[in-house]
């Protein structure tokens, strides 16, 4: 009876474990969809942004602008990544995609600098001996682009006082929600296709937000600038690289959500297969348990004869 009594426990304790993770797949399905629609709410602004500045490109030469232009100094990397775990190799990929970068561009320890949204990216290079320079954790889903200007300004004033030269930023771009992408792009220097790239990445490639494969795309004629193109870029360029950082925790957001969701889902679906291998061998262990007693009684009744 203990062992029919432990399998049964066991079968308990995977129902409840699949009842718990079900209902974390569902929630994790709700914000994946909310973080998606706040990425796409927000790309008409990011794709009229982008419009200017290939307008100004194409009218001007654009080169001499400081955060158009290459400069010395050291790499400040901007890693996306999650607080919480259950999402399978989501924060083990972006890391992994921000050191191949690293390597990639022979970078020291000494010439980088790590800005680390979200605990996992900054436990993990603080460890390693990494200036994390900030650290901005529990980042919540209805994060706002202005709660990002103080990582924008931080850059900006590096940048202006030639610490830093470059600037990449890490993340998990969402393509479907079975399929996530970890990327690196660099937003400084800031060029026309690094944010035609980003305003492309909103939109997912298969789903329901896929782009029309029959949407024209205009080229942006070239325009008299007033006051003077510095000014305009001036105002410009900032927005544009804290709608990057932005847009960029959205898709991260979005790929955590899917990644957990999918994480969830195989996880209740392992747990409904553990409960019917229990199952089996809790029947089995009864009718043997059964078997055996009827054996005894009739042993019993035959002894008495």
């Amino acid at each position: 009876m203990a062992s029919l009594k432990n399998i049964k426990l066991k079968i308990l304790s995977y129902k409840k474990t699949g009842t718990v993770t079900h209902a974390m797949e569902a929630v994790s399905a709700v914000k994946m969809r909310k973080a998606q629609e706040r990425a796409l709410g927000g790309r008409a602004y990011a794709a009229a942004a982008l419009s200017v500045l290939e307008r100004i490109s194409g009218t001007i030469d654009t080169s001499h602008h400081p955060l158009m232009s290459e400069q010395t100094g050291k790499t400040c990397f901007v890693i996306i990544t999650s607080d919480k775990g259950l999402a399978g190799s989501l924060n083990s990929a972006v890391i992994r995609r921000t050191e191949h970068e690293i390597t990639a561009r022979d970078l020291t320890h000494e010439q980088v600098i790590i800005i680390a949204i979200g605990r996992r990216g900054a436990d993990h290079f603080a460890s390693r001996g990494y200036d994390v320079r900030a650290r901005h954790e529990n980042v919540g889903d209805d994060i706002s682009e202005s709660a990002l200007r103080e990582i924008t300004d931080s850059l900006l004033s590096w940048h202006e006082m030639k610490e830093i030269g470059a600037c990449v930023v890490a993340y998990t771009n969402f393509v479907s929600t079975f399929e996530q992408e970890a990327v690196a792009r660099q937003i400084i220097p800031i060029t026309p296709e690094v944010v035609r790239e980003i305003v492309a990445d909103i939109r997912p490639a298969r789903g329901r937000y896929a782009p029309n494969p029959d949407e024209v795309v205009h080229i942006p004629a070239t325009y008299t600038i007033e006051p003077d193109a510095d000014s305009i870029l001036a105002g410009l360029l900032p927005r544009l690289l804290n709608i990057a950082i932005f847009h960029a925790v959205l898709e991260s957001k979005a790929s955590e959500h899917s990644a957990r969701r999918v994480a969830m889902k195989s996880a209740t679906d392992k747990a409904k297969d553990m409960v019917k291998g229990y199952t089996r061998v809790f029947n089995k262990a009864r009718q043997a348990t059964i078997t055996r007693e009827v054996s005894e009684i009739t042993s019993g009744m035959e002894a008495m004869k």
